[in-house]
């Protein structure tokens, strides 16, 4: 069983070098970072980087996004960084922005890392316990979100450890994530930027550094089996609780209340139990008898959407409805976890 550090922010310096001999030692650890928990092992390491991939039962053409303290660890995997990418690391990092270069050689970062991609995704924790655990670790830190494929991210330790405490050697908790969705994923192609995977860094704001953005199709439609993916999030069921759901959206809210109504109406008439997960506001007006507060803003959606799938299973419900917020700056992210939360079974209405 791991050891477990229970710090809730408090940086420890024996604990988390304890955690960062773990990585240097081909180990795997359950580490916070600003956006989602991760379960990271040293990118170098091809044996310890394989371990990821059979503790999360992760498909091995789907790559990890590596995590560094420092741009000479970034100059030190990829071939080079352009002027635009050097525009972003200055704007955006430390912080949820994952950007995709081409790498150097496989004998740097290994074919598992990349997923046999001649490309690696990168980013800079804000986190002070990632930095540190990364400092002291002195190597890159390959790091998926920490939870078992397909399931919701863990955005606190009681949420995920049950599930992997058996999987990792050491687990540095740092209470509840500030954001609450991965980060977004970027890739700079002739001096546009490629959104692959949406996050708390939102379109609108990478326009204010480059003023050619373009969303990837894939972000709100399916990846093909055959097709290969340079970002995490866009291939296999993601984020999903096993009890079947649903998102309903409209940008009239009363028409979006009506419709969910609608459906619980009809569930109810088969006997069905529903769980409706809405906003503060609309919640009096929803017939259902399980109802929750999803948040009363994106950023407060963004932060509890993870937790909150993650607790639908325990209510023995047979559809969870959950409103949809629209793709407007970080309602795109959402939206793009949401869609996949339900495996595609959504409605939109005018």
């Amino acid at each position: 069983m791991a050891k477990y550090s229970n710090q809730k922010n408090k940086i420890v310096e024996e604990e988390i070098a304890e955690a960062a001999q773990e990585i240097k030692n081909g180990n795997l650890v359950l580490f916070p970072t600003e956006t989602v928990y991760g379960i990271g092992a040293n990118a170098l390491d091809e044996v310890a980087v394989k371990k990821i991939f059979k503790a999360k039962g992760r498909a091995g053409d789907n790559p990890l996004i590596v995590h560094v303290c420092n741009i000479e660890m970034v100059e030190n995997i990829v071939k080079e960084i352009t002027d635009v990418e050097r525009k972003l690391i200055e704007k955006f990092w430390p912080g949820p922005l994952t950007i995709i270069f081409d790498r150097k050689s496989e004998k740097i970062i290994p074919n598992a890392v990349t997923a046999n991609l001649n490309t690696v995704g990168i980013r800079m924790p804000s986190n002070k316990i990632a930095k540190k655990l990364i400092e002291k670790a002195g190597v890159p830190i390959a790091a998926p979100s920490a939870n078992v494929s397909g399931r919701p991210s863990g955005t606190k330790v009681e949420d995920i450890i049950e599930e992997l405490q058996d999987k990792v050697s050491y687990i540095l908790d740092g209470g509840f994530s500030d954001i609450g969705l991965e980060s977004t994923v970027i890739k700079v192609s002739n001096n546009q930027i490629n959104i692959l995977r949406p996050g708390k860094i939102t379109k609108e704001e990478l326009e204010k550094v480059i003023n050619n953005v373009c969303i990837d199709t894939h972000v709100l439609g399916k990846v093909e089996k055959n097709e290969k993916v340079a970002s995490p999030g866009m291939k296999y069921r993601h984020y999903a609780p096993n009890t079947k759901c649903m998102m309903v959206y409209s940008k009239n809210n009363q028409k979006m209340v009506d419709k969910i109504n609608d459906i619980t109406k009809k569930m109810y008439e088969d006997n069905k139990n529903i769980l409706v997960l809405g906003r503060k506001d609309n919640l009096e007006e929803y017939i259902s008898q399980k109802k929750w507060n999803i948040g009363e803003n994106l950023n407060e959606i963004a932060k509890n959407i993870f937790t909150l799938l993650r607790k639908v299973d325990k209510e023995n419900v047979d559809l969870v409805i959950i409103e949809g917020v629209g793709e407007k700056g970080l309602g795109l992210a959402i939206t793009n976890r949401l869609i996949r939360a339900c495996e595609y079974n959504y409605i939109v209405l005018d």
